[in-house]
């Protein structure tokens, strides 16, 4: 009798896992907006409403959800591109990155995203409401950029010196700008993304303290 043949398939590549993954994230993205559509964008609703209670659950749903097709059109590029180059990290990194960068970035924006915001009438100010992926977008661009810079390997330093001078310009987002726009988001989930690339980064930097610590003196 033949035995078949038990050896396992060819792992499939890296890259070619992470652009699935990514791309699979951003058709969810486009599930969640016709959902949304569907029923006269009540979904909107459950973004982040900075210090309410309530508001804390928009931390999970807030990146899944958009205001209407030309904001999510606008976010399209950006999330395939730099989700992409962060899966090249790896994926454990790329999704540690992500968690951090979703539940910080999103609990910074629940702490200050009434800043700057009043409505019509003198005195009195809104509560907000946040949606949108552009900051975990934020929180990639940041991660790649300095990634580089504290795990010390030479094509990640690359990459973040790519990513800066090709989207480092969208930084400017951080900063209070045009009515409507959650640079507040924006600012949580850059500084999200700077905390994940500090502390995923942390088994290169053990290890270069192992290898340049000081050496032992005999008496």
């Amino acid at each position: 009798m033949n035995l078949s043949d038990t050896r396992s398939p060819k792992n499939r590549p890296a890259w070619v896992v992470g652009g699935v993954t990514v791309v699979g994230f951003v058709a969810l993205l486009y599930v969640m907006e016709i959902i949304d559509t569907v029923l006269g964008h009540r979904l909107d609703q459950d973004g982040i409403r900075p210090l309410q209670t309530d508001g804390l659950w928009g931390i999970l749903w807030a990146p899944l959800l958009h205001g209407g097709w030309p904001h999510l059109i606008a976010n399209t590029v950006p999330a395939l591109v730099l989700g992409f180059l962060m899966t090249l990290a790896g994926m454990g990194r790329f999704l540690g990155a992500t968690a951090i960068i979703w539940v910080l970035g999103g609990f910074g924006t629940w702490l200050i995203g009434n800043i700057g915001a009043h409505c019509p009438y003198v005195g009195v100010q809104c509560t907000t409401n946040h949606i949108g992926a552009s900051g975990l977008i934020f929180g990639w661009l940041t991660f790649l950029i300095v990634f580089g810079f504290f795990s010390r390997k030479a094509w990640e330093i690359v990459v973040g010196v790519i990513v800066a001078l090709v989207y480092g310009g969208i930084l400017f987002g951080v900063l209070p700008g045009a009515p409507g726009v959650s640079w507040q988001g924006h600012l949580s989930g850059a500084i999200a993304g700077l905390i994940a690339a500090y502390v995923l980064s942390g088994p290169e930097r053990r290890a270069r303290t192992t290898r340049t610590g000081p050496a032992s003196l005999r008496s």
